[in-house]
């Protein structure tokens, strides 16, 4: 059976986990294929809200969850995550860490934060928990794996390596405290044996379930106008977010992969630095920001609010190869009379483009033009069936399929798990 990829087609907080957690119900595996800590999911189930970081958002329906190889990994985030699940009633013993995941160190985080000091005005707005160094090391091939944790030999070996180059580093460039190699080895072989029991060769783990026919869920962290390659750089993070990502994130083959659904929301958000063209001005961003809840579920940063860009959404499309969308969050619009839609980027030149522009230059000055689509000014709490959405709300949809070329397959109308409206229904889409 072939799996699907879920993907954010904005700059993230698209909703994903919720997606991945209704849709995970309907399969076996969850799996995540890039990314750290610095990217959280919130799960609204029960009456209780849960937030992961670093574990896909199916532990909560008790499948097989993977963190891959193309994830890097903190341990004490990770184990304090596992308790934090475990003290709630949350069977952990289903999560797989591949042991070619890299280590985040404590240097990586001490630079990622001097780093942005370093910038100033012209800091990227990073999470400060170490992803972007991290991945440099990996790329560097300095890289700490999951996998080194389980050798005490091999590990003090390669901490005494990093050492010796990061101290000057965090001393000299920095201006930070030099890290103290037995107190950092110690408290490392104490986190390996705690994560021990869940490290394995995850590709293999995954190859298998598919040649027995088994559902697999592929999730990316971040999102489409995030990647290293594509997005909005250097506004962007530091791994592959697109679906593309996936096969070698886990460790599949890509002709493994037969439906990507990509996550975005009404509306759009942005953390951190960065071009934004449809940003609203004014009260307004304020009122989506409180009404939609758009503060980040690991950093509590306030996410930047923007009507609905089309042209963005075009590229993700095109990028990723999505074959249907989930627009999430609609109900938030319910208190909009008027909901301006961006078709068109005006570049600097006074030409028009529906197309992403390939050239920084030309993003960062390009201008938004708009339709404007009527609101619909009720509530969506009652409504049960795509049928019982308001007219101008189905037509907003409808504007939306049409404009893109694909079918929205799903429509979030609320914060819980069971708020999603689903055309066919989220068994068929899980394969």
């Amino acid at each position: 059976m072939p799996a699907t990829v879920i993907v954010g087609a904005q700059w993230g907080d698209e909703g994903k986990g919720k997606i991945v957690d209704l849709l995970a119900e309907h399969s076996d595996f969850v799996c995540r294929y890039n990314g750290g800590p610095n990217a959280g999911h919130t799960i609204v189930a029960g009456g209780e809200t849960y937030k992961v970081r670093h574990i896909p958002s199916g532990i909560l329906r008790g499948k097989e969850c993977v963190i891959g190889a193309g994830c890097v990994v903190d341990p004490e985030v990770l184990v304090e995550e596992l308790d934090e699940l475990a003290a709630r009633g949350v069977p952990v013993d289903r999560l797989h860490l591949s042991a070619n995941a890299h280590v985040i160190m404590p240097w990586h985080v001490a630079i990622d934060q001097g780093g942005e000091r370093r910038l100033g005005k012209l800091k990227i707005g990073t999470t400060k928990r170490g992803i972007g160094p991290t991945y440099a090391d990996k790329a560097f091939r300095l890289g700490i794996r999951v996998q080194d944790l389980l050798d005490p030999k091999i590990l003090r070996q390669k901490l005494e390596v990093a050492l010796a180059e990061k101290n000057v580093w965090l001393e000299r460039v920095y201006g930070a405290a030099p890290v103290e190699l037995e107190e950092l080895a110690a408290r490392y072989e104490r986190l390996a044996q705690r994560l021990r029991p869940f490290i394995t060769d995850t590709s293999l783990l995954v190859d298998h379930a598919l040649r027995e026919g088994k559902s697999v869920l592929l999730e990316g962290a971040h999102a489409t106008l995030l990647d290293l390659d594509h997005g909005t750089y250097p506004f962007v993070t530091s791994s592959s977010t697109l679906a593309g990502g996936a096969a070698p994130g886990i460790g599949i083959g890509p002709t493994r992969i037969d439906e990507v659904i990509g996550v975005a929301k009404a509306y759009v958000t942005r953390v951190g630095e960065g071009p934004f063209p449809t940003e609203i001005e004014g009260p307004d961003q304020e009122r989506l920001r409180e009404l939609g809840g758009e503060f980040g579920t690991v950093t509590g940063r306030e996410r930047r609010c923007g009507w609905l860009d089309l042209v963005a959404l075009r590229y993700a499309v095109r990028l990723n190869g999505i074959t249907s969308l989930a627009l999430t969050k609609l109900d938030v619009l319910s208190a909009f009379a008027e909901l301006p839609v961006c078709v068109r980027y005006r570049l600097r030149d006074g030409s028009e483009t529906d197309e992403f522009p390939a050239y920084q230059s030309d993003f960062h000055h390009c201008e938004p033009i708009y339709e404007t689509l009527p609101g619909w000014a009720e509530t969506l709490d009652e409504v049960a069936e795509v049928s019982e959405l308001p007219d101008a709300a189905a037509r907003y949809i409808e504007f939306v399929e049409g404009e893109l070329g694909v079918e929205i397959s799903l429509i979030g109308t609320g914060r819980e798990r069971e708020r999603v409206l689903a055309h066919h229904g989220p068994a068929a889409l899980a394969g």
